[in-house]
């Protein structure tokens, strides 16, 4: 059986490093200088924030090339493309051996490479084609087609590509599906049964047709090493030594592939516990933390010198990981490299709109410093905490761009839901019909249309609503066949809102429209339903500010319509919005955390599913995001109908700090003045 690569010949068994000598010892720490020259054999680096975790890396290799190590003995794996080229690039620049000589790149890349030359021990030709997301979505609806007929036709069933990202998930965790279904899409638990043969049947129409999707990579990688011991040994062999990044992140699948390519325990795995934050991704944390348990005699090098942050934001971070539960992290102390620095600020607000205030008042502060807006980022743990923020921005020309997705009012979900309002208030509006109807199965553009035309004549020959005309036997007589099972609950859901705007709150109208068909659409349609949910519910309180449905509904469309034409220019100063998720690796010279109140960071979702250690992890995460300056920001009571209707406490984050690292700040009422 052939399972040697290309470039596999055999190396020679001495080499000349070929390159100008390194100073690794002035050019490098104590710390870093003890983890890239450590000596052979298991090596876990735990890499605290901002302590040079890739100059760490990319001059282990250097140093191993010194020592005459070849570069096709290195394993190099990565979780992007820009990580591996931007590392080996480095290599490269610093020894001039060049990026191509090493195995390095992505899980999925390297498992390509693997899979090719050792297909046919799986039965599979080594012509194999890659179906890309899309495919793969359709491969799967065509799969369940041909099991459960009829199933994508029911509207709370999830869609072909949020049931790829079920089984995906299992996949990747190595968990059976019924288990990832119940702990990360409850919402989908009464279809266990029904989904159990759908895995099973779609990898066995793939092998049939000679194809496989980005998961089978990694699936199809481990079965070989699983099931072919030769190969294995080979690879052992091969690489004499494995070099894993971000540790913290690996998934089950990738901790057992890393583990078998490097039975020699010929390793060095790189990363931080304290940061790991992907388990809805399919990350887990014991991966690392149980590394010492799998790789006998392994040596822990820790880097703590911190170049990124002052002391006293160093000082906070290492007062977050003295609050996780004993045994459940690796002991470690960041240390500054830099000259002390104000203190961390607490900042209770009133409220979320107090909240944006102060941050726009001390955006002119910091601007009157020399701070750029570019320099400054306002982190959150979920995207509607920063719908006041981005209103306020908004009022007042100041320019920011949101990295973790599109502004609150763009997004699919929330211009949907406002979608049924502006209808509902004004049934004339053949647009606002048009967006949510063509959400029912086989209603499109034109169907929708000529839907909302002859409900609007019906209603006027029978002097009914077009709300009411729309649930007329002869208007459901022309809804398509696949859409009749939805058409009452949408028609019900339009009526009860119209029913309320008649007398109540638009708060009110709000809610009782989410309680409504959409909510069933939303199950089905995306993955992360629980975050659009919270969007959604998000809504109630930003209705309670006006008086009727009139005014909210112009002030929503005035805030989307000054930003959708908007063209963000990357070398703009702008005021940087995002997610801590998306801020993971990225630093800024002052950070803005919002929104530290309990049942919101941490999410009350993550406290009720048991996630309160991983929620801890983020907050470690946002903190040490900032270099200068760090303001910790809290609404004091939640917002409703006509105000503030119940008060919050700080996170039990913040609680758990003793309240020497930070100072706490009064807020002032101030006039207002223009950017």
């Amino acid at each position: 059986m052939d399972f040697l690569l290309d470039d596999d010949a055999p190396p020679p068994a001495h080499r000349d490093p070929g390159f100008p000598p390194i100073d690794f010892r002035a050019e490098l720490n104590d710390e870093q200088y003890a983890a890239v020259t450590a000596e052979p054999g298991p090596v876990l680096v735990l890499a605290g924030a901002g302590s040079g975790k890739t100059r760490t890396l990319t001059y282990r290799v250097a140093w191993l090339l010194s020592q005459g190590v070849s570069p096709s003995e290195i394993l190099l794996v990565t979780f992007t493309n820009k990580a591996a080229k931007e590392m080996l690039h480095r290599v490269e620049d610093l020894t001039g051996v060049q990026s191509h000589r090493f195995w390095g790149g992505t899980f999925h890349h390297l498992g390509h490479k693997i899979l090719r030359a050792n297909a046919d021990v799986l039965g599979l030709d080594r012509s194999f084609t890659i179906l890309d997301a899309d495919e793969s979505e359709h491969f799967l609806r065509d799969t369940v087609d041909e099991l459960d007929r009829g199933f994508f036709k029911v509207k709370e069933h999830p869609r072909p590509g949020v049931l790829f990202s079920m089984i995906s998930l299992a996949r990747n965790t190595c968990a059976p599906l019924s288990e990832t279904v119940r702990r990360f899409y409850p919402q989908h638990e009464y279809l266990i049964d029904r989904l159990g043969a759908v895995p099973a049947a779609y990898r066995a129409r793939k092998l049939k047709q000679q194809v496989t999707d980005y998961d089978d990579l990694l699936e199809f990688w481990l079965e070989i090493l699983q099931k072919a011991p030769h190969v294995t040994a080979y690879y052992q062999r091969r690489f004499r030594h494995s070099l894993v990044d971000e540790y913290q992140d690996t998934n089950t699948i990738q901790s057992q592939i890393v583990d078998l390519m490097s039975g020699n325990h010929q390793i060095m795995a790189v990363g931080d516990d304290a940061q790991s934050i992907y388990s809805w991704r399919g990350a887990n944390v014991e991966n690392i933390l149980t590394f010492p348990d799998r790789h006998p005699n392994t040596a822990i090098h820790r880097i703590e010198t911190n170049y990124r942050s002052s002391p006293e934001i160093l000082a906070l971070a290492n007062g977050v990981l003295l609050a996780q539960p004993r045994g459940r992290g690796f002991d470690k102390e960041l240390r500054a490299a830099r000259k002390s620095h104000i203190k961390p600020m607490l900042v209770p607000a009133m409220d979320s709109r107090e909240q944006a205030t102060f941050i726009v008042q001390r955006l002119r502060g910091l601007h009157d410093a020399g701070y750029r807006l570019n320099d400054v980022a306002v982190l959150y743990r979920a995207h509607f905490q920063a719908l006041d923020l981005q209103l306020e921005l908004t009022r007042l020309n100041i320019p920011y761009q949101i990295t973790s997705g599109v502004r609150f009012f763009e997004q699919a979900h929330i211009r949907d839901f406002v979608a049924l309002l502006r209808f509902v208030y004004n049934p004339a509006d053949s647009m606002a019909f048009q967006r949510f109807a063509i959400l029912l199965p086989k209603v499109g553009d034109k169907g929708a249309q000529k839907l909302h035309s002859l409900a609007t004549e019906a209603a006027k020959q029978r002097k009914i609503s077009v709300c009411e005309a729309l649930g007329h036997p002869d208007i459901v007589a022309k809804v398509p066949k696949d859409a009749k099972e939805d058409w009452p609950k949408l028609v019900l859901s339009l009526q009860d809102m119209a029913e309320t705007m008649a007398k109540k709150h638009p708060c009110d109208v709000v809610e009782v429209g989410l309680d409504g068909w959409y909510d069933d659409y939303l199950k089905g349609a995306f993955s992360n339903y629980s975050s659009r949910q919270d969007d959604l519910k998000s809504l109630i309180s930003f209705a309670g500010r006006f008086d009727d449905m009139q005014e909210l509904l112009a002030q929503i469309v005035l805030l989307t319509s000054e930003t959708a034409d908007r063209k963000v220019d990357p070398e703009e100063d702008m005021l940087r919005l995002t997610t801590v998720h998306q801020a993971k690796g990225l630093e800024y010279g002052v950070v803005f955390l919002i929104g530290l109140a309990d049942g919101m960071f941490p999410l009350r979702r993550a406290i009720e599913s048991g996630d309160l250690e991983e929620e801890r992890r983020l907050f470690y995460v946002a903190v040490t995001r900032a270099k200068d300056e760090l303001y910790l920001c809290y609404p004091r009571m939640s917002s409703g109908k006509g105000g503030p209707v119940s008060s919050l406490s700080p996170s039990q984050f913040v609680a758990e700090l003793d309240d020497s690292l930070y100072e706490e700040v009064r807020l002032r009422r101030s006039w207002e003045r223009s950017w």
